[in-house]
């Protein structure tokens, strides 16, 4: 199966960015932020499980479109945290990593499938 890769071009030539790639640094920069219990699995990679795969994109889900990177991010909370300001601090935290670390804007939409209670 061939991986997806981000491709940008330049006068020196193409750099090329694997969707992977910037799924890990999605996902430990939402790991990060204070609130959040964890990722959560989306149905696909539920099901990539159950075959066997391993997904190191837990939770998380990159496009490349129009120049910008579209991620799409499934997290759990922690119980009595805002989750509206939690969720703009995952913003922040993977639009920060994702435009220093690859030099492209980004669109960072947060989904919040859980909260999570302390034992």
């Amino acid at each position: 199966m061939p991986e997806n890769y981000i491709a940008r071009q330049d006068e020196h030539g193409s750099i090329n960015i694997s969707e992977d790639v910037i799924a890990v640094m999605v996902a430990a920069a939402a790991s990060e932020v204070d609130g959040v219990a964890g990722l959560a699995n989306t149905i696909g990679t539920d099901l990539a499980e159950f075959l066997g795969r391993k997904s190191v994109s837990k939770g998380v889900k990159v496009q490349f479109v129009e120049d910008k990177i579209v991620v799409d991010v499934v997290v759990i909370v922690r119980f009595g945290v805002k989750i509206n300001e939690v969720g703009v601090k995952i913003q922040e935290a993977v639009a920060g990593a994702v435009e220093s670390m690859t030099g492209l804007e980004s669109i960072v939409n947060v989904h919040i499938s859980g909260i999570s209670y302390d034992k």
